[in-house]
């Protein structure tokens, strides 16, 4: 990577990333307290859980502490022994990876939600396409950038690779790729105007009246998109239960279906 390239990714994700932060990332871990009710989740689920522990609030009086970031991440910190009482990752595998590591209560843990991945651009120049095997992505990213999550760690990333392998035009973009810490920090190089197209989930794109979708991956072009949902092993908080089975909800379902979540049977 070349000292100019180098210069724009770093000045890119600086901004994304200063902004999110701003939105609420994670806390540190020593600013939280034993009895607090700290919930991990994937950066996607911002918007959607936002309205869900509001409502929660104003039903209960109650209140969770949100962090969002990318699954891969959070993940790591709970290894690490952050203080989450509850994580809900944006795929499979990283759940897994701490149930494997006895990091998480076995019983509670659920699939919770599905999701789709979309191509982006800025909502000024957005033009339909069909996303097929064979389709020129090269084309319109022309000499920009394609933002995207970490491919090899953060679950849009490494869905959009997916994809992107199966129908063949990985090869043509790899190189033009702007790799962003999560999910929420690729859809700002797009909202932004500081990349020309960008892979995300249905629901971010929703978020953000800046972007517009302009194609759909199929949905077998990519593993499952799944959202697993567990209280974790060090849960003491009372309300950590309370609050996992109010997410499960038919109170919480529209509010996840507002943001274009699908709602997995058995979670209303």
């Amino acid at each position: 990577m070349d000292v100019v390239r180098r210069t724009w990714l770093g000045r890119s994700l600086g901004i994304a990333a200063a902004l999110l932060l701003g939105s609420s990332i994670i806390h540190s871990p020593a600013r939280a307290q034993g009895s607090d009710l700290v919930v991990f989740a994937a950066a996607s689920l911002k918007n959607a859980l936002d309205d869900i522990n509001a409502q929660w609030k104003k039903e209960t009086g109650k209140e969770a502490r949100i962090s969002y970031a990318a699954s891969s991440a959070l993940a790591k910190q709970i290894e690490n022994g952050a203080p989450a009482q509850m994580f809900i990752s944006a795929d499979i595998p990283w759940m897994d990876y701490v149930e494997k590591k006895n990091l998480i209560k076995a019983d509670t843990r659920s699939n919770l939600l599905g999701n789709r991945i979309v191509l982006i651009a800025p909502a000024d120049k957005a033009k339909a396409i069909d996303i097929k095997p064979g389709f020129d992505l090269a084309k319109i990213v022309g000499d920009g950038r394609l933002a995207m999550a970490n491919v090899d760690a953060v679950p849009a990333g490494k869905y959009g690779k997916a994809a992107l392998e199966k129908l063949g035009a990985w090869d043509s973009v790899s190189a033009k790729v702007a790799q962003a810490d999560n999910v929420r920090a690729a859809l700002l190089l797009v909202s932004r105007g500081e990349a020309p197209a960008g892979i995300v989930y249905q629901t971010d794109a929703a978020a953000d009246p800046k972007v517009k979708i302009i194609g759909t991956f199929p949905e077998n072009t990519h593993p499952p998109i799944i959202y697993p949902i567990a209280l974790t092993a060090s849960a003491t908080s009372p309300d950590a239960a309370a609050f996992l089975a109010y997410i499960r909800s038919a109170k919480a379902k529209p509010l996840f279906e507002a943001q274009g979540f699908s709602v997995i049977s058995g979670n209303s």
